[in-house]
């Protein structure tokens, strides 16, 4: 692959999800926000974009492989990204709020911002619930039923929210206001680092919702920069 500082970051990732951990490396998302070139990251972060190109032609070389979210039919990405991510997301939830609760309440006064992490994390579990039970019954229907028709050569009606871009338009919304809330949460937590007085439940809390976040990342990623783009291009091969 010929990576150029006009290639589009989450175009890229889509391609070799191996580049994820380059972007990360250098406060990039890739994920929310992958609708940027490497120019516009390599100027907004102020690193050089060749060394940035540098690190990404590298990524590709590493003997582990990537995942080809990319070549899957949209409807397996669909079924996946329900069964693995929401099912991930609605779990850890559970698991997590009672951890938070614990560590707010016996070293809030120590660390005030637990508070305002607290409040950031249950906004954000609220948020992303009703946002999946869209997808999940709303959004993701219509993508089987596109690929089950195609696959059957036969017409699809029209859906009543108009087209597809129309729902996809409101998720990536959704998406881009828990990018804004786990980037609070990061910067709030110094990176989830352990304060001197953090006990292990601290220690728990904090490693649970840095993996919670990073399963996010690849989570939204797979939407914006493969399953969305791809529906949109079907919706419209289609309809013509």
């Amino acid at each position: 692959m010929n990576i150029t500082e006009n290639d589009i970051v989450g175009e890229l990732v889509a391609k070799d999800y191996r580049m994820a951990s380059v972007f990360k490396s250098v406060g990039v998302d890739f994920c929310c926000r992958g609708n940027r070139s490497i120019q516009e990251v390599s100027a907004h972060n102020k690193i050089e974009a060749e060394k940035l190109i540098e690190k990404l032609n590298a990524a590709m070389t590493t003997e582990t492989g990537a995942t080809d979210y990319d070549a899957w039919p949209l409807d397996l990405l669909a079924d996946y990204i329900e069964k693995k991510h929401h099912r991930y997301v609605e779990e850890k939830i559970t698991e997590i709020k009672p951890y938070l609760a614990k560590v707010t309440k016996v070293h809030g006064g120590e660390h005030p911002e637990l508070k305002k992490i607290q409040e950031l994390f249950l906004a954000s579990a609220g948020e992303l619930t009703a946002h999946m039970k869209k997808e999940e019954l709303v959004l993701f229907p219509f993508i089987r039923k596109m690929v089950k028709a195609k696959q059957e050569g036969e017409t699809i009606e029209s859906p009543h929210f108009g087209t597809v871009g129309n729902p996809i338009a409101m998720m990536k919304e959704e998406h881009d206001n828990e990018g804004v809330r786990f980037r609070e949460i990061a910067e709030l937590s110094n990176n989830y680092t352990m304060p001197s007085d953090g006990c292990n439940t601290y220690r728990v809390t904090f490693a649970l919702i840095k993996e919670f976040e990073e399963d996010l990342h690849l989570h939204i990623h797979l939407e914006n920069n493969v399953l969305f783009p791809k529906a949109i291009g079907m919706e419209k091969q289609m309809l013509n």
